[in-house]
């Protein structure tokens, strides 16, 4: 099951949802889910790699997607931002060593 986790860009102000875990989203939805999530190119890919593998892909990036988006989020300036205890899950999960930002909710 997906756990979120919330992180913050303090360069420009703005909070996302991150995830980590297996996405019953994307099991369901495929390559709509990175769409949704305004990774338009990420999705086309998606979509035709399903094309191609009939659709078996779909169940190999359930397991996959929630970390790789995160990470994608890491990678633009992105840090966690959520209760400690919600950090330490998500960067385990992730196998990421991150200062974390301040809390959302604070």
């Amino acid at each position: 099951m997906a756990k979120k986790v919330m992180m913050k860009n303090d360069n420009i102000g703005l909070t996302k949802k991150g995830f980590h875990g297996f996405s019953w989203t994307y099991l369901f939805f495929g390559w709509l889910v990175p769409v949704v999530r305004g990774e338009i190119s990420i999705g086309a890919l998606h979509l035709v790699i399903s094309v191609f593998t009939a659709g078996i892909s779909q169940l190999i990036f359930s397991f996959l997607y929630n970390k790789q988006y995160t990470h994608r989020l890491i990678e633009k300036g992105y840090r966690f931002a959520d209760t400690p205890e919600n950090n330490a899950a998500a960067a385990e999960a992730l196998g990421a060593d991150l200062p974390v930002g301040t809390p959302a909710h604070a």
